[in-house]
């Protein structure tokens, strides 16, 4: 039986986590830690105030807190041997510049950025099960990334042309702390586009593609979920059909991947599950690629529970089904 501590247990992700560590054979949660509150957690569990040295009662650490907060703890737990799964956006980047950039603070750890692994589990199982320190994909990029990846590696995509992503999101993919735009008279029964060719995530998918993208976020009136819209034209020769059997190949073994043959994914097909649901359409020029995924599982707490899973040499499903 292993052990962990989640830092930031007082928030969507760390609550997620809570939630799937509560019936896993190998994975005990036994420290919970949160800078806002104190106290107890649902499920009755102790609710500590932040103490990085507790990370040394454990066998591995997720941060669940928000970006420029979990670099210096990141660098604690990793000098004490401690595993990490970084839920933030701190070791998304590569390039201490970049992050900058993206995000309006110097990075706090840059020596860290380049022993980081990034972790679309699917791409870098086995860099995650040997990583110090894991970066976990941001949502909106793994519901755009795990269908687009295949179909790049395998030469399916006119490169010359612009790859375009409309993604919908729920409104937990804000986080808990409340907003003017995340009010609830501001988000129920209405519907809008933001970050347009801003949105931080948008230099996260072409770090990995290595690519250009045109990556627009758009804010739904529901609580979880997303849903990946990708337009892209296709190589010379190629057409739906053929991007869908490669989708199929790559992912025709994975748990928590399901290509479709017929009709195309929904939320409610996904969500509270660690599925990411992909399908491909023809559509005149272009090839128009769906993909839907709960932005609170599998674009976080569930992923990360994917990477922690493999670091532990336990069963990558573990907790997930």
């Amino acid at each position: 039986m292993k052990s962990v501590a989640i830092v930031g247990a007082s928030g969507y992700t760390g609550r997620e986590l809570q939630r799937l560590l509560q019936r896993h054979a190998n994975i005990s949660t036994s420290v919970l830690m949160s800078s806002r509150l104190e106290g107890s957690t649902d499920a009755g569990l102790l609710l500590e105030p932040l103490n990085p040295a507790r990370f040394a009662d454990v066998d591995g650490v997720f941060l669940c807190t928000p970006h420029g907060a979990a670099s210096q703890l990141a660098k604690q737990a990793v000098s004490m041997g401690k595993p990490v799964v970084d839920l933030s956006a701190d070791f998304r980047m590569r390039d201490a510049q970049a992050f900058a950039a993206t995000y309006g603070q110097e990075h706090a750890a840059p020596e860290l950025l380049n022993t980081a692994v990034y972790g679309l589990t699917e791409h870098k199982r086995s860099e995650v099960a040997n990583a110090a320190l894991v970066a976990n994909p941001g949502c909106y990029p793994t519901s755009i990334l795990l269908p687009l990846l295949p179909l790049q590696q395998h030469g399916l995509i006119d490169s010359d042309a612009n790859l375009i992503a409309d993604s919908k999101s729920g409104i937990s993919g804000a986080g808990k702390q409340p907003s003017e735009r995340s009010h609830f008279g501001n988000v129920h029964d209405n519907f809008l586009a933001y970050g347009i060719g801003t949105h931080r995530h948008g230099p996260e998918i072409a770090q990995e593609l290595g690519t250009a993208i045109v990556f627009t976020p758009h804010l739904l009136p529901t609580f979880r979920g997303i849903l990946s819209t990708i337009y892209v034209t296709p190589a010379t020769g190629v057409d739906a059909a053929a991007m869908r059997n490669c989708l199929s190949e790559q992912y025709g073994n994975e748990p928590f991947v399901t290509v479709y043959q017929d009709g195309t994914p929904e939320l409610h097909a996904v969500q509270q599950t660690n599925q990411c649901h992909i399908a491909v359409h023809e559509s005149g020029p272009l090839v128009v690629i769906t993909s839907a995924i709960d932005n609170l599982i599998k674009g976080a707490s569930g992923q990360a529970l994917q990477n922690m899973n493999l670091i532990l040499g336990f069963d990558e499903t573990e907790g997930l089904t």
